[in-house]
Order: structure tokens, then sequence, then C-alpha cells
């Protein structure tokens, strides 16, 4: 099993070790690649929606969104991290996603999203998780990802080494059991109803598009006929 864990700060606070126990739970330390933010992408998208009305090749950022991209599609499970910031994920997490806007079912999703497992989790020293789970649970939502799982905790701290042992051992039980899940399922997992119902409006959106790209996109996948992301062709 191969894992992404995709962290939106550029230290290893509470947040990245709560991932990093999850990933090693699930595969070995040679299977888990990290990314950290803004590190590993340093620009904000510049709106010119180039990726969506042309390809994401266009994208002036391509040479750092390509790699991170290929980390995506090449792991069987994504692990997104973010410590809470005002309520909400970090800028750079925000900026990282942003660049995937081409990639929701509205433009061009990608197919092997369809049986992939994410899970987002935040951490904050008092609150605000859920919100700041939601910024990244949008978007692997919208990718078409079958199951998503969150987790979010006050840690009441500012530091991973200031947590106390009951709360570390609260948070290690808790991933203990979600790698379990996890494992059960891969290669098993199914996208939501509501994944299917929202899919098959944009199927029927591009039948008449508004972008050439998109619709060029979704006819060359078969999806304007009878395959779809989720059945194996």
């Amino acid at each position: 099993m191969k894992v992404a864990l995709i962290i939106g700060t550029n230290h290893k606070g509470s947040t990245y070790n709560i991932g990093r126990m999850l990933a090693e739970k699930l595969t070995d330390s040679e299977n888990i690649t990290e990314i950290f933010l803004p590190k590993d992408m340093p620009k904000f998208c510049l709106g010119c929606a180039k990726c969506i009305m042309e390809d994401e090749k266009s994208c002036p950022h391509y040479s750092y969104i390509e790699p991170i991209t290929e980390l995506i599609d090449l792991s069987d499970v994504l692990i997104f991290t973010s410590p809470v910031y005002v309520f909400h994920a970090t800028g750079a997490m925000k900026a990282l996603l942003d660049h995937y806007a081409y990639r929701w079912m509205s433009h061009r999703p990608e197919k092997k999203m369809f049986s992939r497992q994410g899970v987002c989790i935040a951490t904050a020293a008092g609150a605000g998780m859920k919100s700041t789970i939601k910024d990244m649970r949008d978007s692997l939502s919208y990718w078409g990802v079958a199951k998503i799982y969150s987790y979010g905790i006050g840690v009441q701290a500012i530091s991973w080494a200031q947590v106390s042992e009951k709360k570390k051992a609260k948070i290690e039980k808790k991933m203990t059991g979600l790698a379990k899940t996890i494992l059960r399922r891969d290669g098993k997992v199914h996208p939501l109803l509501k994944t299917k119902a929202f899919f098959n409006i944009m199927r029927m959106m591009n039948k008449k598009p508004w972008n050439p790209a998109d619709g060029d996109y979704w006819k060359a996948k078969g999806w304007m006929g009878s395959a779809r992301p989720w059945k194996k062709s």
C-alpha cells in the first residue's frame, strides 16, 4: 500500500505526527511519501484558469504541481493534515488545493480517485477542527474520492512534545482503529450515492459543455456512454 502524506505546514507538529502515526500503521516507511507545504508547493494560484480552459500543463506552476499530482495518483491512501489557522486550513494547504480546480467533477476528474481512500486530519490548541477539515474534505469529495475519513482533536498544546501522554494514548487508539478500517476496505471502496449523483449531473452538463476541454475529456473517457470511473473496464 502506498500512502501520500500531505502536510499543511513546514514543521512536524501535532497534525504531522498524527498523520505519520496513521501512515505507519498502514504500510512500511518506504511506501510513505511526505509533501510539506509551502516548501513543496510555494506558489499561489493566479486565477488564470488555464488549467480549466486548456489543460493542467498550461498552469504556470506546473513544475511544482506535476510531482505532487503523480504522487496523489500513485497512492492508495491520501492523508491531508492541517493545524487550525483562524478556524480554517493553512493558507499553504488552500494554495495547493486551489491548483486542482480542474480536477473537480465539474471539470476533469481523475478516474483513480473513485477507488481511493482519503483522510483529513486537523488539530488545534482549542477549537476549529470541523471547519478546517471541511476545507480539505470538500476538495477530496469533489475529486470523487470514494471514502473519506475525518479526525479532529483539540490537543491543548502548541507542540507535539507538549501534548499529554493521556491524549497521545487516545490518539494512538483512534489511529489504530482507523488503520484497521482502511486496510480492511483496501481495494473494496465504492463512491457514495451522492458522489455518483453529482457525477451524473456533471455528465448531463457536458453533453453541451460550456468548456470544450471538459467536454472532450468526458467523451474520451467514455463517460458520455455507459462507462463510469468507478466501474472496471
